[in-house]
């Protein structure tokens, strides 16, 4: 019973920190995106709030380094660590960079595309089984292909507003491939990109903290990893001496996203990947989407366009019917284990990872 009462406390603290977590990261979203109208350089963004978080996590090694528990840091760990911020370091500047040709609202619609990806990913890995007689997987089929659909609907099509901020702009179509919201299609397409790396960014974490099960290390050693690419790309990119001084709401961004976003996101990600995977983590991006559009409606004027929502809408939808399917997966496979008693350490839960962490 005490056992149960724990899990159920840990269910709880984990719902509630990953909820949390989305709606700060959505804040430094929109924080970043009103920084970029002032002239902030999303390049020279990246590399400074990654060194904010290393900072930040920089007694993290020391402490892992005393800790009897870890094996120890080898150079295929760190191997894998860095193959980690080399996809990680593509995603932020992807996503980066479309949030600023975009906006927030459209970065967190998009990022419904990860609960499917990763599902399509664990296929191919042979981390999820699918037959096409079962109910379960049937609804993770569809649920998959809804999502997709939804995020070509999102970044295709934009309509007419549905609610504008000053609530007096004309109702009227504003065809998304004009040259006047050529913008939208461009920050999409990179959005999209950012959001094809990040479900085997998680599958990748999930398999270094089989080996590392350190919650602050690994996030440093990765932050590091991205710093060091995101200046390589700023450098390029970016020639005027001037894009590298930041001041004002760009100063605030850097440090909101490099304390929020890159440091305790990170970690608060790793130790919900290593207690319930990869998947737990990606269920929590739909939610994003309601408080990207409200903070985008109030803090940078944005309108909520058509497209947006019917996109959204559907991106949802499919991935509720991905989370149903792996629930009835769940749910019929409980009784075959509780007819044929097994060794604990055969079972095989729906999320491994929590049970293997008490």
């Amino acid at each position: 019973m005490a056992r149960r009462r724990c899990d159920w406390y840990m269910e709880v603290l984990l719902f509630m920190a990953m909820v949390v977590i989305e709606s700060i990261c959505v804040g430094v979203y929109t924080l970043f995106k009103a920084a970029t109208l002032r002239g902030l350089s999303h390049h020279v963004f990246v590399v400074y709030a990654y060194a904010v978080s290393v900072l930040v996590l920089l007694p993290a090694p020391f402490m892992s380094y005393r800790s009897r528990a870890l094996p120890p840091l080898s150079l295929a760990i760190l191997a894998k660590i860095g193959l980690l911020g080399l996809i990680g370091g593509l995603s932020q500047i992807m996503g980066y960079t479309g949030i600023s040709f975009s906006s927030p609202t459209l970065n967190s619609a998009l990022s419904n595309l990860t609960p499917a990806l990763t599902f399509i990913l664990a296929i191919l890995f042979r981390m999820e089984k699918v037959s096409l007689k079962s109910s379960s997987s049937q609804a993770k089929i569809i649920g998959t292909i809804l999502s997709i659909s939804g995020a070509f609907v999102v970044t295709l099509y934009k309509g007419p507003p549905v609610i504008t901020a000053a609530l007096k702009w004309p109702f009227s179509f504003d065809p998304l491939l004009s040259s006047s919201s050529s913008n939208w299609v461009l920050g999409g397409a990179f959005l999209t990109a950012e959001y094809i790396l990040v479900p085997l960014y998680y599958i990748v974490m999930a398999q270094i903290m089989e080996d590392y099960p350190a919650e602050l290390t690994v996030p440093f050693f990765h932050n590091i990893f991205v710093c060091i690419i995101a200046a390589i790309v700023a450098l390029a990119a970016e020639h005027d001496a001037n894009a590298w001084r930041v001041s004002d709401v760009g100063l605030a961004s850097v440090i909101c996203s490099g304390l929020f976003a890159h440091c305790l996101r990170n970690c608060f990600h790793v130790w919900a990947i290593r207690l319930k995977g990869p998947f737990y983590v990606a269920m929590f991006k739909p939610a994003s989407v309601v408080i990207a559009i409200l903070m985008g409606f109030f803090f940078l004027g944005d309108a909520l366009y058509l497209g947006s929502l019917i996109g959204a809408i559907i991106m949802s939808i499919g991935f509720y019917s991905v989370l149903w399917g792996k629930a009835k997966e769940e749910t019929n496979e409980e009784p075959r284990e509780s007819v044929t008693p097994s060794p604990p350490s055969q079972n095989v839960p729906l999320l491994p990872k929590h049970h293997q962490s008490h």
